[in-house]
């Protein structure tokens, strides 16, 4: 034995010395004077922490796992990859993570791969499987602390795809301060049907045309069939290419990848940018490693700004607001809901793309990707160039040699000549409906005062019918409640009725205000993320059909036009609604511990 308390520890228990994996005698690699091994020596043992013959059990055990002579000397690097068979935006993941895993072990390191659960949002839409979706959020942030943590790994790589899982693999990261960086499994590309592009967006939307009379049932199959031509995420702006560019502005994935596509386009084979990404991203680990940069290192309130002025400047996603929010949380960053407000008013909306422009982020990609929309905005002054990202490099230095975007192209605008100027795209609105808060998303719009009737439905489906059956009609407003963080739980998206006010031909007259959520995918007038939701008891739980609310954009209100004794009597007639699920149910404690949307939805 190496140390008398190794002897005393074999003799205790009982040890046989000619049973030990090692002989006494061999020889070890000398681990460098900055040990790599920031936490795995806890598993594998060490001469350096005394606890060398301590593990020869757990050694025994990664021995038959395939370990090899000097690999108990070599970090371990946990590879999270969320993987689904039949989910087209993961489905390629365990090809990916095999490609990190690779590199990860030619780079001299261990790779312990595991696959956390997602959930698509797409697939789940409308049914009770979307109240899984938000919170698989928080649910794989834990499976990967509880996988990285319970092997002591010393880094760690994270992939993301489907809408939830590109801050969900990042959470842990900024909760714990990893040594790490995540990257995007790549998009989708575009469909397509009698010449115009198609989005998983334009399936939903052609219910509501079907609905109306305006789409025949042929046409609305055709769509169905194309809208999504093979693997990858949803291919508009919608909130996985949301995050993904905001979390390589942010500064926690490598330039260039949040945009690549996922596969090839004839064979659906995983693209060979997205393999080599795979393989440039363990090289940046492997500095992050060396230089001990850590995840709170890259991710502050300036890195944060940067990202939310990248996703106004793009036509991003309302969950942009609900899952940065969060990660700021994680991070212990002081971001605050109405920080969104601040910055849209100096942002202008450049990207013309869909679900409110006419290219996807394939084409985006084509002409340069993320890098050259960041260039043109740290050139007009809109992004803080000395961020440091996980290059090991600032935001500046990573854009030094990238050019502007060419002028003979029309996916993205000139700063100087946007789609439209600064403030009309995400803002958040409060006021007596929304005390806390609420989130619109013009993508460009010019909205006018309004004064309109409420139309009141307890439930998504029960709003769906109504808009299928003629009962909305343009100058109502739709609130769908008691589908907020606790009220449904999960805070379902609202996609169904808003794609079919849509295909109904009413998106530009009648407003959707929820305690829900929004697709990235969803157009029209949408208001979701209502706080405090009608769950606790906020202004929203009060409305009745008939009720006027007024949205009032120029001064940012959304107001619910009742006389205060009125809403009193009302409030004194509320009663909380029982929960919908045990407390021994999954969605049951989910609901027991989730915050409110202008916080992030996150669990406490």
């Amino acid at each position: 034995p190496r140390h008398s308390s190794d002897l005393l520890y074999l003799l205790s228990n009982g040890f046989c010395l000619l049973t030990m994996a090692q002989p006494p005698d061999a020889k070890k690699p000398r681990l460098s004077e900055v040990d790599p091994k920031i936490s795995s020596w806890e598993l594998t043992g060490s001469d350096k922490h005394g606890n060398w013959l301590k593990r020869t059990g757990a050694r025994a055990q990664l021995w038959a796992a395939g370990y090899k002579e000097g690999d108990f000397q070599k970090p371990i690097v946990t590879v999270a990859a969320p993987y689904m068979s039949i989910n087209m935006c993961n489905q390629k993941f365990r090809i990916l993570a095999d490609e990190v895993a690779r590199a990860v072990e030619e780079a001299g390191n261990k790779a312990f791969v595991h696959h956390p659960p997602v959930i698509s949002d797409g697939q789940s839409m409308g049914t009770v499987g979307m109240r899984y979706s938000l919170s698989s959020r928080d649910l794989m942030a834990d499976c990967i602390e509880l996988m990285h943590e319970g092997y002591r790994a010393d880094a760690i790589v994270t992939l993301g795809g489907c809408d939830k899982t590109n801050p969900g693999v990042l959470m842990p990261l900024l909760r714990n301060n990893y040594v790490g960086i995540t990257m995007y499994g790549g998009t989708a590309y575009s469909g397509e049907y009698k010449g115009e592009r198609l989005t998983p967006g334009s399936a939903y939307e052609v219910v509501g045309g079907v609905a109306s009379g305006t789409v025949d049932i042929e046409d609305a199959k055709q769509i169905e069939c194309r809208a999504c031509p093979g693997s990858g995420t949803c291919s508009g702006m919608f909130t996985a290419n949301t995050m993904s560019t905001c979390i390589e502005a942010l500064g926690m994935a490598l330039p260039g990848t949040s945009t690549r596509p996922a596969v090839d386009k004839t064979t659906n084979e995983v693209h060979k940018d997205k393999l080599a990404d795979c393989r440039a991203t363990v090289r940046a680990l492997a500095q992050l490693m060396q230089k001990g940069i850590r995840a709170r290192d890259i991710v502050t309130l300036k890195s944060f700004e940067n990202a939310i002025t990248v996703m106004q400047a793009l036509g991003g996603s309302t969950n942009a607001c609900l899952h940065l929010m969060a990660l700021a949380m994680e991070a212990e960053v002081p971001l605050k809901i109405e920080d969104f407000n601040t910055i849209a008013s100096r942002t202008p909306l450049i990207g013309n793309l869909t679900p409110a422009g006419k290219y996807n982020v394939v084409d985006l990609d084509a002409i340069g990707g993320l890098p050259v929309v960041m260039k043109a905005l740290l050139e007009a002054g809109l992004l803080h160039g000395d961020c440091l990202t996980v290059t090991g490099k600032t935001v500046a230095e990573n854009l030094k040699d990238v050019p502007l975007p060419d002028p003979g192209q029309d996916v993205i605008y000139p700063v100087t000549a946007p789609l439209a100027p600064a403030g009309n795209h995400v803002v958040i609105l409060k006021g007596s409906l929304a005390p806390g808060g609420a989130v619109l998303k013009l993508s460009g719009k010019q909205l006018k005062p309004l004064r309109v009737t409420a139309k009141v439905y307890d439930q998504e489906y029960a709003a769906l019918d109504g808009i299928m059956s003629g009962e909305v009609k343009a100058g109502d407003v739709v609130i769908i409640r008691n589908e907020g963080p606790k009220g449904a739980p999960g805070m379902p998206e609202m996609l169904s009725p808003g794609g079919a006010l849509i295909g109904a031909g009413l998106g530009a007259d009648v407003p959707l205000i929820t305690d829900g959520r929004f697709s990235g995918a969803n157009q029209g007038i949408m208001i979701g993320h209502v706080v405090p939701e009608a769950h606790v008891g906020g202004p929203i739980a009060l409305v009745k059909t008939g009720d006027t609310i007024v949205i009032d954009l120029a001064n940012l209100v959304l107001d619910l036009d009742v006389p205060a004794p009125e809403l009193e009597a009302r409030r004194k007639l509320w009663t909380p609604p029982v929960p919908k699920y045990s407390e021994r149910n999954f969605l049951g404690r989910y609901q027991k511990s989730v915050g409110d949307a202008s916080h992030g939805a996150l669990c406490s």
